[in-house]
């Protein structure tokens, strides 16, 4: 099984930026997908941005312009680079992954929160 961690998460104000980073125990190009979600205190887990294995990204409307999804190939991770962050992008975020069989792995998760 895939094992994923992410880092980068903390405390920012509104308006503030952080980069969160997800580390893969495979290459990230082995995988059909992989994606950042959010879930907040009473929500259901959300799509934030994904990327496939040809590179194609998408974004959840609420961070499209805000938001960019990226892959580093030296450091085989697949990064979220938040910019004018907003206290309604507090929330718990994780990194999903989809390889070839469709089959998904999930990371621990890392808090974002975001003081207004």
């Amino acid at each position: 099984q895939v094992h994923l961690v992410e880092s980068g998460g903390g405390l920012v104000q509104a308006g503030g930026s952080l980069r969160l980073s997800c580390a893969a125990s495979g290459s990230i190009f082995s995988f059909n997908a992989m994606g950042w979600y959010r879930q907040a205190p009473g929500k259901q887990r959300e799509l934030v941005a994904s990327i496939t294995g040809g590179g194609r990204t998408s974004y959840a409307d609420s961070v499209k312009g805000r938001f960019t999804i990226s892959r580093d190939i030296a450091q085989n991770t697949v990064n979220l680079q938040m910019n004018t962050l907003k206290s309604e992008d507090t929330a718990v975020y994780y990194c999903r992954a989809t390889d070839l069989r469709k089959i998904d792995s999930w990371g621990q998760g890392t808090q974002v929160t975001v003081s207004s």
